[in-house]
């Protein structure tokens, strides 16, 4: 593989970053264009789904606009992975860290699949998790020229 090819796992907070403008949104997009390979789990797509859905619900976003993230969502760079933490994994994780329940699952799936993608690098802009992440050598880093 190229030096510059990387292997992603995105949380919920880096993919929102890249379908709604925030703070974090022109760093989200430069990760969207690194060359490799993209992943998001079943647990990042039922958050972003559901974060889409409520918006459409309390009427900050018109049809269209849900429409277009939805699509966004879909034919975004990303590869959509089953995955499922090890026990163990999350067990030794949440002892270690304090961390909410879907970001100790997204910690631990990450540490799970390292053993087969030693590579894997956790992209969230969740200040807490990006900690832990750090701390369990994941590479994550909101900067994408920072990861070769």
């Amino acid at each position: 593989m190229p030096d510059d090819f990387s292997v992603i796992y995105w949380d919920a907070s880096a993919v929102l970053s890249v379908l709604f403008k925030d703070s974090y949104s022109e760093n989200a997009v430069a990760w969207v264009e690194k060359e490799g390979f993209h992943f998001i789990s079943t647990l990042v797509y039922a958050e972003v789904c559901a974060v889409i859905a409520r918006l459409k619900k309390e009427r900050i976003l018109s049809r269209a606009l849900v429409a277009a993230s939805f699509e966004t969502l879909e034919q975004g760079p990303w590869r959509y992975l089953t995955a499922a933490p090890e026990w163990e994994i999350t067990k030794h994780l949440s002892e270690k860290w304090s961390l909410r329940g879907a970001d100790l699952w997204h910690l631990a799936a990450v540490k799970s699949l390292q053993k087969e993608l030693p590579e894997l690098t956790l992209l969230t802009f969740d200040m807490r998790l990006q900690k832990a992440a750090n701390g369990e050598n994941l590479g994550s880093i909101t900067s994408p020229t920072a990861v070769k």
